[in-house]
């Protein structure tokens, strides 16, 4: 998509700080983190909405969370870590291009 953010970062448009980037998605640092580790692991694919998936998407979305698993040790979340997806404006979703935020690094408030 054009206008959007994420499909530049993918396009190599703007730069990112990538841990991670194979065929389907890329893994970088938030630029704004939430957290003392925060990243964004975004499909190359765009879409928006989790109600947008057919059974391509669906695999493509398990796969960045299967990826996140077996990655996770390296990127310095061994003690744990927070997936959230935000889902439309009210939810605090800004780029809308669907995203899992991990946050970790340190105890994280649950409010």
């Amino acid at each position: 998509m054009k206008d959007c953010i994420f499909c530049k970062i993918v396009a190599g448009e703007i730069p990112s700080a990538k841990v991670y980037e194979d065929e389907e998605m890329i893994v970088f640092k938030d630029i704004e983190p939430k957290a003392n580790i925060h990243l964004l692991c975004v499909p190359k694919d765009h879409f928006a909405l989790l109600t947008e998936m057919d059974e391509g998407r669906a695999a493509l979305v398990a796969r960045m969370l299967r990826t996140i698993a077996a990655k996770h040790a390296e990127w310095g979340l061994a003690d744990g870590y927070r997936l959230v997806v935000n889902q439309g404006e009210n939810a605090g979703q800004t780029v809308h291009h669907l995203h899992v935020h991990v946050l970790g690094g340190q105890t994280l408030p649950w409010d």
